[in-house]
């Protein structure tokens, strides 16, 4: 039997409260090697306090916390060496040149580089990676949105990350820009095996990019699974819709395979046949409806 490699990420118990109002109120996950997570919300469900716990960047009240086996509160240099953030925004610097100023930001790295993973990135590698090689002598301040972003994602990956966290990694951006950066990330993923983490109020983005889907509201994970997982769990199941001798049916199931098979075996005449799946969408607007009715929120895993 082969061995079962530790998690990249694994928190239990995690607690954190900003005085009266409790944030995060016994946070259980994991996130494996090899694997892309989303971690959606709606706005206040924790989300950003999460990962700013799991960077190192913010303590917790209560819990236990591992990132690439280390306590983040605990992290030293080498250990943030070996993570790569990419925030919603950082501070400008229109006047350098993006050559220039990523060879600088990347040099941060160099003290930390080993024979078998060397840091930094050589800044051309970096360049070709996220597709800006035609603008390294241009400034900042001419970059587009996506062009900008591409950059932020070079500098997340300098010190060749073993984990990559994203923070509303396409807020503003626009479809065409959005598409070109989720491809880059699956392109991060499949070459380097780099595990990543984000955060996103984006559904399709979720469904497109991550392995995996955590829904957080009122303070805890309330479903954990596939973005097609989650929206049966959650939203319920599929529907069958089809028409028989004049007459028009509806049957909700949650295996429409099974059933759809059963049916054209059984029913002669079956014409206009639809399945209609539960979304990633409704799974979200249910888990956002229940949050702010006050309802119970039952923990799926």
């Amino acid at each position: 039997m082969g061995h079962r490699a530790d998690p990249a990420i694994a928190v239990a118990g995690l607690r954190k409260a900003y005085g009266d109002r409790t944030v995060l109120d016994g946070i259980d996950l994991e996130v494996a090697q090899g694997e892309v997570v989303a971690l959606l919300g709606p706005n206040g469900a924790g989300k950003t306090t999460t990962v700013e716990i799991v960077e190192g960047f913010r303590r917790r009240d209560a819990g236990d916390v591992r990132v690439l086996g280390v306590d983040p509160e605990r992290g030293d240099d080498a250990w943030r060496a070996r993570i790569g953030v990419v925030l919603q925004s950082w501070r400008d610097h229109r006047r350098w040149r993006v050559g220039e100023l990523l060879g600088q930001l990347a040099d941060a790295y160099r003290p930390y580089g080993t024979p078998d993973r060397p840091r930094p990135r050589p800044v051309d590698e970096l360049l070709a990676r996220v597709g800006l090689t035609d603008v390294a002598d241009q400034r900042m301040a001419t970059l587009s949105g996506g062009q900008r972003r591409r950059f932020d994602v070079a500098v997340g990956l300098a010190g060749r990350p073993d984990l990559l966290i994203l923070d509303e990694p396409t807020a503003g951006l626009d479809p065409a820009a959005r598409r070109e950066f989720h491809e880059l990330v699956h392109e991060v993923v499949d070459l380097d095996g780099t595990v990543v983490l984000l955060t996103t109020h984006d559904l399709a983005e979720a469904e497109n990019v991550a392995d995996r889907i955590l829904l957080l509201a009122g303070g805890r994970i309330v479903a954990d699974g596939s973005p097609a997982a989650v929206a049966r769990d959650v939203a319920g199941p599929s529907e069958v819709r089809w028409a028989s001798g004049g007459q028009r049916h509806v049957h909700s199931t949650h295996d429409p395979v099974a059933f759809t098979r059963e049916l054209l075996a059984t029913t002669p005449e079956v014409t206009d046949l639809e399945v209609a799946h539960a979304s990633l969408e409704d799974a979200y607007l249910e888990i956002v409806r229940r949050h702010e009715a006050g309802q119970p929120l039952e923990v799926t895993r």
